[in-house]
């Protein structure tokens, strides 16, 4: 299995992203959020990794790279990032938050929107999957 971050991972988490284009809800609030995530292992990245997430144009959109003009952009280290984003631990995220380890500049409000909404079917489904393929 892939190990989060890696070329091979993203590849196949476009792909299941992909096939579930315009099926679920639409996420419960519209954000641009930059991330960079730091402490990344050198088999993923030798340097911090620069990523976005785009909920505007109705479906959850993540990629490489950071996007333009985002409503606010998150610096968190790696194992923090996998906790949230792929096994789905909020509290994770709660937790290296109140110990300073994950930083927010912008519009902290959308973030914690984002955080306390129901998660859609569809998306509780996607992430099951891409748990499934995740080391």
């Amino acid at each position: 299995m892939p190990q989060f971050l890696s070329e091979e991972w993203l590849e196949q988490a476009k792909a299941i992203r992909a096939e579930y284009e315009g099926k679920g809800g639409n996420p419960p609030h519209e954000m641009k959020m930059n991330l960079v995530i730091t402490d990344v292992p050198v088999e993923v990245s030798d340097v911090p990794i620069d990523a976005h997430m785009d909920t505007t144009e109705g479906d959850v959109k993540m990629d490489l790279g950071h996007t333009e003009e985002p409503h606010l952009t998150v610096t968190l280290e790696y194992a923090t990032a996998k906790a949230i984003l792929v096994e789905g631990n909020p509290q994770a995220g709660m937790q290296a938050f109140m110990a300073g380890k994950i930083k927010v500049q912008g519009d902290m409000t959308k973030l914690m929107a984002m955080q306390s909404a129901a998660p859609d079917p569809v998306a509780v489904e996607i992430a099951s999957r891409i748990q499934q393929i995740t080391d």
